[in-house]
């Protein structure tokens, strides 16, 4: 892949090889129900046209950062956030799976995620490492494998942003998901409403429509899909159809009078 990004003196050939300003301001935060397209399905030769399908109204753009320690695959860096935070305005949301992962959270940040999901398995300090996510102004994000029961994240949920739940193993895309998670999620609703938390619930892990109906009818409200959208024939029509299962509300025509007068603004 063509290189997106570089510093004080790339800023201006940023903006000409992606066709948008460096650092492009991301949209405000939306409202769930959300699908969050992961790219770690796309293809990487066509970035650009990949994340035009995002609506930066009603999605996030999901980034998975492997290590190759913390599971056995190795992804991406700050340098390809960077690139997907100068191709949209959707919220970026980044996942790192990654061991220890507080000494790249100022990267990652700089480079444009507007929120950071870390492991409890992949933290010796879980709280100083959401601290730190804290500290760079990014939404706050845990994530939890299948096998970590959420009363091992208890100690931290009231100040979470976010909670992911992991409905596959982390590690690879295309995975099939794993229905016993649905247990967790409500969990996870029941902990916010007793303890009046308000992180959001994020489900990862092989979602198409008809688990992420599954998921939403447990209380998810963020639905990271992969392969479900830029696997198919057709991946814009596959995020509406995403969209659909988990009730993300249609975006109303404008008139061209509206059009108009907005332009004319």
């Amino acid at each position: 892949m063509t290189p997106l990004v570089g510093k004080s003196k790339g800023a201006r050939s940023r903006q000409v090889r992606t066709g948008a300003s460096p650092q492009a301001r991301p949209a405000k935060a939306t409202a769930p129900p959300i699908v969050a397209p992961s790219i770690l399905s796309a293809d990487f030769s066509r970035l650009s046209s990949e994340l035009a399908l995002v609506d930066p109204a009603r999605d996030w753009v999901h980034c998975d950062v492997m290590d190759n320690h913390f599971v056995p695959n190795l992804t991406f860096g700050p340098i390809v956030v960077r690139a997907v935070r100068d191709l949209t305005r959707a919220q970026v949301d980044v996942h790192l799976m990654i061991e220890e992962p507080a000494r790249l959270v100022p990267e990652f940040r700089a480079a444009g995620a507007d929120g950071i999901t870390v492991h409890l398995e992949a933290c010796r300090e879980v709280a100083k490492t959401l601290a730190a996510i804290r500290t760079q102004g990014a939404r706050v994000g845990l994530a939890l494998k299948p096998g970590t029961p959420i009363e091992e994240a208890e100690p931290h949920l009231a100040g979470l942003g976010l909670l992911l739940v992991m409905t596959v193993e982390p590690g690879f895309g295309g995975q099939a998901f794993i229905p016993g998670m649905l247990d967790k999620v409500r969990a996870a609703v029941t902990w916010r409403e007793r303890h009046g938390a308000r992180y959001l619930i994020e489900v990862d892990g092989g979602i198409a429509p008809a688990t992420a109906r599954r998921a939403r009818r447990a209380g998810a409200e963020v639905f990271v899909a992969g392969h479900a959208i830029y696997r198919q024939g057709d991946p814009r029509h596959a995020l509406s159809k995403l969209r659909d299962a988990v009730g993300v509300p249609k975006l109303i025509p404008q008139s061209r009078a509206a059009r108009r007068s907005r332009a004319a603004s």
